[in-house]
């Protein structure tokens, strides 16, 4: 009887690693989803504060690019999982006119300042904190990760909810651009 409940449960977890197995790997990719921003079209609210690592960072300043900016947090697991993603398509960008900054949301600045090390992410792009919510406040975040799509004249093309992907950003300044 016991040769047999072995039997059977050792079935049991054959067939769950099987069905687990499939799932992960028939899944769609990781993508975030484009949302109505009452923010597109507009100008997009200034952001500008100290970079962790020295410097500063005005949006103003980069009028002429397209810039994206990223809300994070080191305790968002959506944001671990597109942070690969950010840097990926920072690097691909970075000679082409487009700028990317990191704006740590909700967070202290020792977590963001350690999960920016974990990824190097200082050499692909800017981190600022927002220190007293106002940069979250303007731009209407609720928790990260959120995404701002902002055009070379300084207005909000689009905002994106959820872990973005670099194929889905470069999409996006390509259509930005034509």
């Amino acid at each position: 009887m016991r040769r047999r409940y072995v039997l059977i449960l050792s079935v049991v977890v054959l067939v769950a690693i099987v069905g687990l197995s499939i799932l992960l790997v028939t899944r769609q990719p990781v993508s975030a989803t484009s949302v109505p921003s009452a923010l597109v079209g507009k100008a997009a609210p200034d952001i500008r504060g100290s970079q962790f690592g020295g410097g500063t960072f005005s949006l103003k300043s980069e009028r002429g690019k397209i810039v994206v900016v990223n809300f994070f947090a080191s305790w968002c697991g959506p944001c671990q999982v597109e942070e690969p993603n950010l840097i990926t398509f920072a690097w691909q960008q970075h000679r082409k006119g487009v700028a990317v900054l990191g704006v740590v949301f909700n967070d202290t600045i020792d977590a963001a300042k350690a999960f920016d090390a974990k990824w190097d992410t200082r050499q692909f792009f800017p981190s600022i904190a927002d220190l007293n919510g106002s940069f979250a406040f303007h731009y209407g975040v609720t928790s990260p990760p959120s995404t701002f799509v902002i055009d070379a004249h300084g207005r909000v093309v689009a905002e994106l909810l959820g872990p973005v992907s670099a194929a889905q950003l470069n999409n996006l300044v390509a259509r930005v651009r034509a």
